[in-house]
């Protein structure tokens, strides 16, 4: 049987559609969890909010963890300006022209939402002759309400207050040629593949060789998500999160990348091999690759001191951290490498 590539398709979707910033992850992770309940033996969530959706195999005592995802970059409302606009503070890691324009959505404590678009405090080439010239930091870019708003005290009056969450329009695309357009298919389109994935076990009524937890994390973006609660039996560690193609890189929008090193150092080069020999007993397309500018989830569990080996693979994302791209392609190959490692012992 084939992977369901439209059950993929559908899902991702779906959680590009519902807004998950680091921190404000419920609304996205009750869909996942719902899902995960369809295919898994148990499903739980950790304190911290992050979820572990178990599939019981043959040794439960050396246990696979598979991890993604599912915070989002974003921002937050850091001022209520005497003009009735909006500074903000970033969420994560990401250039401030790449969110320049950008329509968004603010949540009040309250749970009422107004949209609005980010742009620079010079807009306008027009008035302002230094606009293009003008710094790209955080600082100089500010949420023009879609209200009538004139005043800071107009602005509060509607309920918007400082550390509102702000989400990016993500701007979802399925091209008839394959291609996936979006800000967030970092790391959504993991969470979709694991989700696949654990859909093509329960269908096909496989049990794997070890016990797989699919870790679904909730504050990777902001360098700790998978710190803590990783299940304890787990002895090896796989982050399903992304390759990142580009001018000097290895990856591919349409191969499942294989991260030898990131910014944290060399993942474990015994699963490296075992990954790339799956690749080739499957006939699934890969790149190995180095990211300098990179962490993970499994980069996380290290730094906290959790005694796992690690690997990191996934789909290769362009313009990561801006307005994504990948290709069916590339989730197709991630998927199946995915799958051959659950289907193949520790």
């Amino acid at each position: 049987m084939e992977i369901d590539k439209n059950y993929i398709k559908n899902v991702l979707g779906k959680i590009l559609n519902t807004p998950s910033p680091s921190g404000n992850t419920e609304k996205v992770m009750n869909i996942v969890e719902g899902e995960f309940a369809k295919f898994s033996t148990s499903v739980k969530r950790t304190n911290k909010g992050a979820l572990i959706a178990t599939i019981s195999g043959k040794n439960d005592d050396k246990q696979k963890t598979l991890s993604a995802h599912v915070d989002t970059l974003s921002a937050m409302v850091k001022e209520v300006k005497s003009s009735g606009r909006l500074s903000i503070a970033q969420i994560g890691g990401y250039m401030g022209q790449s969110v320049e324009g950008s329509n968004c959505t603010i949540e009040t404590l309250g749970g009422m939402q107004y949209s609005g678009t980010i742009q620079t405090i010079k807009p306008s080439v027009h008035i302002h002759s230094d606009a293009r010239k003008l710094d790209r930091k955080i600082e100089n870019y500010e949420v023009v309400i879609d209200e009538k708003v004139f005043s800071k005290e107009d602005v509060l009056n509607l309920g918007i207050d400082v550390g509102d969450f702000v989400f990016l329009d993500p701007r979802v695309v399925f091209t008839k040629s394959g291609f996936i357009k979006s800000r967030h298919l970092d790391d959504k389109a993991s969470v979709a593949i694991l989700l696949g994935c654990a859909k093509y076990i329960y269908d096909n009524k496989i049990i794997p060789e070890n016990t797989i937890n699919f870790f679904i994390s909730n504050y990777e973006e902001v360098g700790h998500g998978a710190s803590g609660a990783i299940p304890p039996r787990t002895c090896e560690f796989i982050s399903v999160d992304m390759g990142a193609p580009g001018e000097g890189q290895n990856s591919t929008e349409y191969s499942v990348c294989i991260c030898a090193k990131d910014s944290s150092g060399p993942y474990d080069l015994e699963l490296r091999k075992r990954m790339v020999d799956l690749c080739k007993k499957n006939s699934i397309d890969y790149r190995i690759d180095i990211y300098p500018n990179y962490s993970s989830d499994a980069s996380a569990a290290l730094l906290a001191g959790w005694d796992i080996r690690t690997a990191v693979i996934g789909a290769g994302i362009y313009a990561s951290h801006g307005y994504e791209r990948t290709h069916e392609d590339s989730i197709r190959n991630t998927a199946k490498l995915v799958i051959g490692y659950i289907k193949s012992a520790i």
